[in-house]
């Protein structure tokens, strides 16, 4: 989302043109679609994706499928301090499949539902990002996170959600209203925490932020990561911070994960001044 490289396909100025996933749809979609060419670069052993632009989307190291190479990807996991033991995990927007493929790994208990409005994102995560195939504890839907969320199917029934939704531009979420969140809330247990990637560098930054905090009670910025994302954690119920806990929870995730969760904690501790 925030580094710029070449796309293969931009260079020779072709299209992608990987296959459809049959997947059952929502009936009614409230955006009208408008896909980029799905676009692919690889430089020093990573992959990354793209919409046709030198925005990245998403990147996987080819030697480690499963690990979260870029940094505001890895903070997005940042609800695993309050949250050791998820039931569901929910990713609206794809990208490469890095975060679904990582709570596959990390939480052998969890259903697994990622949310993906383009096609050919699937297409090409399934053959490019080696993306796993549904089962019973993977579902990827082919629909409008919008209509995810206001779905009252799954409201209440989501421990972490975590919102990744750029388009080809890269500059700002394609869903950030106040009702959006306010969905999102809706969809989140009891004690539920949503992780959004938000884009600091853009008038877009202080919308999303606002209605967050409209829809949620308690909003905490992380500092800014590579060219300008910024992390997001809204909690559904207001959730004290006890840096004590939060560091030794962060000692206890990074040993298992290699992730640098001492580095969240220093974050959200800054957060709250």
């Amino acid at each position: 989302m925030l580094i710029k490289r070449k796309s293969i396909e931009a260079q020779a100025n072709t299209k992608a043109g990987p296959g459809t996933r049959q997947r059952e749809k929502k009936p009614a979609v409230r955006r009208k679609a408008k896909f980029a060419p799905v676009t692919l670069s690889e430089s020093d052993g990573v992959r990354y994706l793209h919409f046709g632009t030198e925005w990245v989307q998403g990147a996987m190291r080819m030697r480690k499928p499963d690990w979260l190479e870029l940094e505001y990807a890895q903070q997005m996991m940042a609800w695993m301090l309050f949250n050791p033991t998820p039931l569901h995990i929910v990713q609206l927007g794809l990208g490469t499949g890095a975060l679904s493929k990582f709570s596959l790994r990390q939480f052998p208990e969890a259903r697994i539902t990622a949310v993906e409005l383009n096609p050919a994102v699937v297409a090409i995560c399934e053959m490019m990002f080696k993306l796993p195939i549904d089962d019973e504890r993977l579902a990827v839907l082919e629909m409008d996170a919008q209509d995810f969320v206001d779905d009252e199917n799954n409201h209440g029934t989501i421990d972490a959600l975590q919102v990744d939704l750029y388009d080809a531009t890269a500059r700002g979420p394609v869903l950030d209203s106040a009702e959006f969140y306010t969905a999102c809330a809706n969809c989140l247990t009891e004690d539920g925490i949503m992780t959004v990637n938000l884009f600091g560098d853009h008038p877009s930054y202080a919308k999303n932020l606002k209605a967050m905090r409209f829809a949620f009670p308690q909003v905490i910025s992380l500092p800014e990561v590579h060219d300008g994302n910024i992390i997001a954690i809204a909690f559904k119920k207001r959730h004290p911070l006890d840096f004590t806990a939060l560091y030794e929870r962060a000692k206890e995730i990074q040993a298992a994960t290699k992730l640098p969760t001492k580095s969240w904690v220093n974050g959200m501790k800054t957060a709250e001044g």
